[in-house]
């Protein structure tokens, strides 16, 4: 079953694409956080994936701020890179926890939504917000998973990794072998940082990928490395959040 959402945020109604499973019984919730080409049919594909496995998946539209952002990206070229940048700066971590947060509290008021703890899963641009997502409310979200995902360990003082001490949900991360938006430090950095605070955690980094590699719609695509960050990221989920 699917479902379109209007979800009250303190900065106007977010538009998101609800997949739920078959049955009538109240699922357990995953919230997906896009990446900078925004909402499209692929991740509808993926939400719908996500709630065959058993789960209610909520797909926000991050942009709405700027109102309602579609791309083709069959024509994708250095103009509409352009546009993803400009779209993806109106954004930032303040923004992004409180549309969590909106998102989190219209999941716990939907009874076709089953209670307890949380999970996310961003891609690229949103691997950065699923962490912080994950320090902001550890009380509410117990697995994360995030897909080729940078800024996740940055020189600024928001860096998500810096509040690790709070988290209380288990990590899995997929990275490309060759991914110049994730600087070297970053893996290590992540892997320390987790292990110094006693989080489950697995970190895979996938032969012969570059970034985007889990989308099928891409030339970048590499299916078994996309199928390895789904048998992780369902694993991880049905072992956090099923009762």
């Amino acid at each position: 079953m699917e479902d379109t959402l209007s979800i009250p945020s303190p900065d106007g109604p977010i538009p998101a694409f609800l997949a739920l499973p078959e049955g009538d019984e109240p699922a357990p919730a995953v919230i997906m956080l896009m990446d900078a080409p925004g909402i499209r049919e692929e991740l509808h594909r993926f939400a719908r994936r996500v709630a065959s496995a058993g789960f209610a998946c909520v797909l926000p539209d991050m942009y709405y701020r700027l109102g309602t952002l579609r791309f083709d990206l069959s024509r994708r070229d250095d103009r509409m890179t352009a546009v993803f940048g400009a779209a993806m700066a109106s954004l930032g971590h303040e923004r992004v926890a409180a549309d969590c947060r909106a998102i989190l509290d219209a999941l716990d008021a939907d009874d076709r939504v089953a209670a307890g703890p949380r999970g996310l899963v961003g891609y690229c641009m949103s691997g950065q917000y699923v962490l912080a997502a994950a320090c902001r409310f550890p009380e509410r979200v117990a697995a994360v998973a995030a897909f080729h995902g940078v800024r996740m360990v940055t020189e600024e003082p928001d860096s998500p990794h810096l509040g690790a001490a709070e988290i209380r949900a288990e990590m899995f991360l997929g990275f490309a072998s060759d991914d110049p938006l994730v600087p070297d430090n970053v893996i290590p950095t992540l892997r320390d940082t987790f292990t110094t605070h006693a989080i489950p955690h697995r970190i895979e980094t996938y032969p012969g990928t570059r970034h985007g590699y889990s989308f099928p719609e891409r030339d970048v695509y590499v299916e078994e490395a996309a199928e390895a960050g789904w048998e992780g990221m369902l694993d991880l989920f049905s072992r956090r959040l099923h009762p």
